[in-house]
């Protein structure tokens, strides 16, 4: 039986292990450590999830899903092919093929995960996680804060002694920063903030509406595939920008049979990027003031998660830090390796014994307080503040407001905001007391916060009557019936069958180069799809395999071709020159 890391990510996620004296990626079944975070309804309702999905985004966006995870801790619906799915649900899928993924690396089950969030998940994001793991089947007790992995993992890694360091973890769809003493065999964190959401998709997202603003397109009345298709353009402007940064580059694209055509370069994508690095910029201002450090006494900025690596958000946290921040050296992986090592120090393995690691709480958590009878908006009275060391625990005492009172009733909330409305509610308890005068009878209420972000909330009044409740979200904490049917509905879910899933893949990808290129290499694309189809439907293995492989190197030169070297090159009006 073994102890797994995961690494859910927005774009990407990851599985890891703690084996050999080192943390290490699992790879799935294309030899990738990352899988993308999507999941698609093929046309006969079967599931896919992974690189199939991702390849039919474009095609197929009313079947496919991504960047489920900005809505964690939500109701909101997903459609896909007809069949309906909340956010936990998806990542599900995705968790129960990392699973997969695992047992048949290792050959062998999996007897517990340890799961990364971001740091500024609440309640209803980190309960919608662990309910993810639990439809997926993965038993998990301990969930990491994302920032908090990659701290682990680069002070193991560094073998410093002594260090103190700001950690900006900027991914796809979230950014955390992190503020951490490092000390011999000892990591802790000192502050954490975040935003959920904020990442680099928002950036791509940000291009794409420029490319619209220049070219007289309408965001908004563009069919689904074709928002698809300039996100995907602004994917690669920004990251051939990263790579080629002295060089413009061309975006162009085919809307509406019209080809549309936008110049790029590293100064007008940093105008684009301003209101997102601002408010980057604020998330990293919370972060080191509450951790009381200033940022002379920061050793080392480091940057982990795919959307760290662009040349632009560098260029701007050295200036802003007067120094050039240290990018991990695999920065997309950090935070995997970070929670296999974490994996690993829980199940005691040799070597670890010695380390031991802190965190924070990443919201303030109290009841609602009123100052007298007549209080009509209740403030938060906060038990654990923001940024307490892990596991925390404090007791406060709560007075009766009116005359003859016989319930004093506890509603526990989640936030920074002053009016106890304005957070997040996370349960109530009540607790009686005898009818005496008004501020005469009393509750002692505890909040008791540990490691794994289990909030216990006791009560014990001046009558003798203690309460004692675990919180846990209404909305997701399903009853066992309910996990039931959720179970049935996604096992009932066919699993991809015929074509096979590496020619599902050969298709799909075909079938997004065509909807990418145009005139004659749109026309190879579609002979690609065509002879593919053709051996599929045939039923001769032999003939399948020697297309396969044909088709394969076919694709890859159109491949190469469209992800060309074109940074710096002038515009050219053939379209056969066009992204």
């Amino acid at each position: 039986m073994a102890m797994i890391g995961i690494d859910l990510g927005t774009t990407n996620s990851l599985v890891s292990v703690y084996r050999n004296g080192h943390p290490e990626l699992l790879p799935n079944e294309w030899g990738q450590f990352m899988t993308p975070s999507c999941v698609g309804v093929l046309e006969d309702g079967a599931v896919t999830v992974g690189a199939v999905a991702r390849e039919r985004l474009i095609t197929h966006p009313g079947e496919t899903a991504a960047s489920f995870k900005t809505w964690m801790g939500t109701q909101k619906e997903f459609l896909l092919g007809g069949k309906t799915f909340l956010p936990h649900e998806l990542s599900a899928l995705v968790l129960r093929k990392l699973a997969q993924t695992a047992r048949e690396a290792l050959g062998e089950e999996i007897e517990e995960a340890v799961i990364s969030v971001p740091a500024y998940f609440n309640d209803n994001q980190r309960c919608a996680t662990r309910l993810a793991a639990q439809l997926a089947g993965l038993p998990v007790k301990r969930l990491i804060n994302e920032p908090s992995a990659a701290a682990l993992y680069h002070s193991h890694a560094a073998h410093q002694q002594e260090q103190r360091l700001l950690v900006v973890d900027f991914g796809g769809g979230t950014l955390d920063v992190s503020v951490v003493d490092c000390f011999e065999n000892m990591v802790e964190i000192v502050a954490i903030a975040g935003n959920n959401r904020l990442g680099g998709n928002d950036i791509d997202r940000a291009i794409a509406s420029y490319f619209c603003d220049q070219t007289g397109l309408s965001w908004p009345n563009l069919a689904p595939q074709q928002q698809r298709q300039l996100l995907a353009l602004a994917e690669k402007g920004k990251i051939g920008l990263s790579r080629m940064r002295d060089r413009g580059c061309i975006l162009a694209c085919q809307i509406d049979g019209e080809t549309r055509s936008v110049p790029l370069d590293g100064e007008t994508l940093r105008a684009i990027c301003q209101p997102i690095f601002r408010q980057v910029k604020e998330v990293i201002v919370r972060a080191v003031r509450d951790s009381g450090i200033p940022i002379s006494a920061i050793s080392d900025v480091v940057l982990v998660g795919g959307s760290s690596q662009l040349s632009v958000f560098v260029d701007y946290l050295e200036e802003l830090f007067s120094k050039r921040p240290t990018l991990a050296k695999h920065p997309e992986h950090t935070v995997a390796l970070g929670v296999g090592l974490c994996a690993g120090i829980k199940q005691r393995s040799a070597g670890l014994q010695d380390i031991v690691m802190t965190d924070v709480c990443p919201f303030s958590l109290g009841v609602a307080a009123c100052n007298d009878v007549q209080d009509a908006n209740p403030h938060m009275a906060t038990l654990i503040q923001r940024s307490s060391i892990l596991p925390a625990r404090r007791t406060e005492r709560f007075f009766t407001l009116a005359n003859n009172q016989r319930h004093i009733r506890l509603a526990i909330y989640q936030g920074e905001n002053y009016y106890a409305a304005d957070n997040l509610l996370l349960g109530e308890l009540s607790v009686s007391v005898p009818p005496d005068e008004a501020g005469k009878q009393s509750a002692a209420v505890t909040f008791a916060y540990d490691i794994n972000g289990i909030l216990e909330v006791t009560a014990e009044s001046s009558g003798g009557d203690r309460r004692r409740t675990v919180i846990l979200n209404p909305r997701l904490n399903w009853s066992e019936e309910e996990i039931a049917r959720a179970l049935e509905r996604l096992n009932a879910l066919p699993d991809q069958s015929l074509p096979q899933e590496e020619d599902l893949l050969l298709l799909s990808r075909a079938e997004r180069l065509f909807a990418q290129l145009s005139d004659r290499r749109r026309e190879e694309a579609a002979g690609i799809i065509q002879c593919l189809t053709q051996a599929l439907q045939s039923g001769s293995p032999i003939r399948l395999a020697q297309e396969r492989e044909r088709l394969r190197r076919h694709l890859e030169d159109l491949e190469a071709w469209a992800q060309r070297d074109i940074w710096g090159e002038p515009y050219i009006e053939d379209e056969e020159d066009m992204l």
